[in-house]
């Protein structure tokens, strides 16, 4: 009696450690999500150049867009699901949150700075690029700093960190902007280049995107002034461990091989669609730390 017993309950804990097996090799998260609809779903940005943005055939394209591409052949490997089928969902710097809080998208396939802040609500991947917060202004402007913009129209996109960076910066050095607050960047440049505001505050390699793709870059100039060094990272909803342990394995296998330096010289370095513009812009000392190092910290 007393074997039977325990021969009962060696076979319950085999049975649960087979079961513990099988939920441990199941996805769980976005992968199941993915798994059991067979699409996976990539938020994209429309003038976000070089990282994602619409080419001249309204196709979105950028650095940030081919990383993603990546990933994706990385989730199909894991899921073996070869014919996985990849969804495009446009989104706004104020919309992307959203969208991946309620499950509309699975990753944002663009320029996003990895704060603490949002870290609370939403993940981010191991750092992709470094940037800092700047202005454009008129090449013959005299503004050099970002006190220089005392009581001028600036132009701000909404939901950016360059908005509390800004107001901050105000705040310490006792002076004030009149905003103007735009739903993306291109309406912001437009703002700025049509005398509606005299700077456009935001990350340097957007800015420089979109100085390369106007009628005249020859009129705008980026000020040397910096309110912050950020770090972009893909981001992915908050809690889900697996999903962002096989995007951060997909950058780092890319990282430590020649493809992410490959991919960053394709868009920073070479003449970029739809206008053929080089944007000239080299990696920085502190991309090529992250790269060297990679992490997910925010600021």
């Amino acid at each position: 009696m007393i074997q039977a017993a325990k021969q009962l309950i060696c076979l319950a804990f085999l049975a649960a450690m087979v079961s513990a097996a099988v939920q441990a090799q199941s996805p769980g998260g976005t992968l199941a999500k993915i798994k059991d609809t067979g699409e996976i779903r990539l938020g994209h940005r429309d003038v976000s150049v070089p990282f994602s943005y619409l080419d001249d055939q309204q196709k979105p394209v950028g650095f940030a867009m081919d990383l993603c591409a990546r990933i994706v052949e990385a989730v199909k490997r894991e899921l073996k699901l070869p014919s996985l089928e990849t969804r495009l969902q446009p989104i706004q710097l104020s919309t992307q949150i959203p969208l991946i809080e309620n499950g509309t998208i699975d990753i944002v396939c663009g320029p996003a700075t990895n704060t603490l802040e949002r870290q609370k609500v939403v993940a981010f991947s191991n750092t992709i690029f470094v940037s800092s917060i700047r202005a454009v202004v008129k090449k013959d402007a005299p503004i050099k700093s970002f006190e220089d913009l005392n009581d001028r129209p600036v132009s701000l996109t909404s939901g950016s960190t360059s908005i509390a960076l800004l107001a901050a910066r105000a705040k310490e050095r006792n002076f004030q902007t009149r905003n103007i607050l735009t739903p993306d960047h291109a309406a912001s440049f437009l703002a700025m280049t049509t005398g509606r505001s005299d700077a456009f505050v935001m990350d340097d390699i957007l800015l420089a995107g979109l100085i390369a793709n106007s009628a005249d870059p020859a009129n705008w100039r980026i000020i040397d002034d910096s309110l912050r060094t950020e770090p972009y990272g893909l981001i992915i909803r908050k809690g889900d461990p697996e999903f962002k342990a096989l995007i951060d394995r997909t950058l780092d296998g890319l990282m430590k091989g020649s493809q992410f330096a490959e991919l960053y010289a394709k868009w920073f370095m070479n003449p970029i669609p739809p206008r053929n513009v080089n944007l000239n812009f080299p990696m920085t000392a502190p991309l090529k730390d992250a790269v060297a190092n990679p992490n997910d910290k925010g600021v």
